[in-house]
């Protein structure tokens, strides 16, 4: 979809835990080899929050970086979105945790729950909010810890995940926006292929595994990803009247880089025209497509002004993609 855009981003921090768990790590763990991880998801180490650091924590370091790397201020926010899974607490929401912690006066506070896809629903929303006069300055963040929701015992899935977070201002900008068109939708059909069960214990009449763990079916989602992304992209490109060799970046929730490499092989697009976080930082879910903005940033290949495609897409099944021009200015 495409609407009148008053809303460019401004700024971006990003924070990781200090622990590592590497391949090695896992070895240890489960029946697993490094050698078998790299080859099925191209992941070498995972970020994991300690025992007592939760999603506030990680979400409160990553808008510390934004204002120190950027000289932001938040003190003007107007509304805090949160992506997460893996809230602190049922409620209060990790968003009023933020807004607590820096004291932010006249601030609307809420967590979305889009998993993968969190991060992109949440820059779509502040682009509607602030493209329609309600708000001027919106602070979004992905964060997760999926750790503490992961079965280690489980070899298929414990390789995967990760935590950390991200967060970015949204401000309003007639001059100068950076939302260029969206696309979103669902497959709700698919949403027992990944799960985390909750106060029902079955779905469309299926039991759900109740032990509080991540379930995820990786083969019915990796066929979903790898037919729905591509279409998707397209769309944002045909909206916007773009050819793909206009395109600067892709950058794709990074569940796994094979399936980052099968959808991307769909779209006739090089990998070196994608920005990922999954190799040192496994699967983060809201988190993974802004910590890979931020890594592009590090190596100094996202620059102002470049076209973008953001999208995600995971438990739901649901998706977000964003075509963006790129606002905050270069890392010094």
């Amino acid at each position: 979809m495409t609407i009148q855009s008053k809303a460019r981003i401004t700024a971006i921090g990003s924070y990781v835990p200090d622990q590592i768990l590497s391949n090695a790590d896992l070895e240890k763990m489960v029946d697993t080899t490094d050698e078998w991880i790299i080859q099925r998801t191209g992941m070498r180490e995972r970020r994991i929050a300690g025992p007592e650091q939760f999603v506030s924590d990680l979400s409160i370091k990553a808008v510390e970086a934004l204002i120190h790397d950027y000289k932001a201020a938040v003190d003007d926010v107007d509304l805090i979105l949160v992506a997460t899974s893996t809230a602190d607490y049922g409620f209060p929401s990790v968003a009023s945790r933020v807004q607590k912690h820096f004291g932010i006066p006249s601030c609307g506070a809420m967590d979305l729950g889009a998993a993968c896809a969190g991060f992109t629903y949440g820059l779509h929303m502040a682009n509607g909010l602030i493209s329609s006069g309600l708000h001027k300055k919106v602070l979004v963040i992905g964060g997760e810890t999926l750790s503490k929701i992961t079965d280690y015992t489980d070899r298929s899935s414990c390789i995967l995940f990760g935590d950390g977070a991200s967060a970015m201002l949204v401000e309003y900008d007639v001059s100068n926006p950076s939302f260029i068109t969206s696309d979103i939708g669902t497959a709700g059909e698919g949403g027992q292929h990944l799960y985390r069960a909750g106060l029902s214990a079955s779905m469309d009449g299926v039991a759900l595994n109740n032990n509080g763990f991540l379930v995820q079916n990786g083969r019915e989602v990796y066929k979903w990803a790898v037919r729905s992304v591509p279409a998707g992209v397209e769309r944002l490109l045909h909206q916007a009247k773009m050819g793909i060799d206009e395109l600067n970046w892709f950058v794709p929730h990074s569940a796994n880089l094979r399936m980052i490499e099968s959808i991307s092989d769909r779209l006739q697009l090089p990998m070196e025209q994608t920005l990922t976080s999954v190799e040192y930082c496994g699967n983060t879910s809201a988190a993974s497509i802004p910590l890979a903005l931020q890594n592009g940033l590090r190596e100094g290949k996202l620059k102002q002004g470049d076209k973008v495609i953001l999208y995600g897409f995971g438990g739901g099944l649901t998706y977000a993609g964003l075509l963006i021009q790129w606002g905050a200015p270069d890392l010094i």
